[in-house]
């Protein structure tokens, strides 16, 4: 098992942009689960895009020592938690009309949020996807 600057360093070197920290990447994946939580309304190549700090994160942790990976477990599982409150489960459906999916044992991947607006909720909804519009107007209706 290697230290989090020799993980980033190797992620890098393997086809990720930088060498990421696992700060960062938590930081990352708690901005996009917020977002979420509360409606993703920009387009799905940048959902897509943003779904992979989750992916970094489970690539760094087959690596890191075991004391860094018990350190951020706590945090990383309650983001899950959160994330998958905040999303539904259509086995990837809606996204794989847009982006290749990556292997079933990435299960961020085969959700997409609740609330569905903007750009992505446009998107998802063409895919099939069903979940809150927060885009209808209630006094319209």
């Amino acid at each position: 098992m290697a230290m989090e600057t020799d993980v980033g360093e190797l992620l890098h070197r393997r086809g990720w942009r930088t060498a990421f920290t696992v700060t960062e990447r938590v930081n990352a994946w708690a901005a996009l689960v917020n977002v979420v939580e509360r409606g993703y309304d920009d387009d799905i190549y940048e959902y897509t895009n943003d779904l992979y700090c989750r992916n970094w994160l489970h690539e760094a942790w087959l690596l890191l020592d075991e004391h860094i990976v018990q350190l951020w477990t706590p945090r990383i599982k309650a983001l899950d938690d959160r994330y998958r409150a905040a999303t539904v489960d259509d086995d990837g459906q809606a996204l794989a009309q847009f982006h290749r999916l990556p292997s079933p044992d990435l299960w961020w991947w085969r959700r997409h949020p609740c609330i569905l607006t903007g750009d992505l909720g446009r998107s998802l909804r063409s895919a099939g996807a069903v979940g809150i519009d927060a885009d209808l107007d209630l006094d319209t209706a």
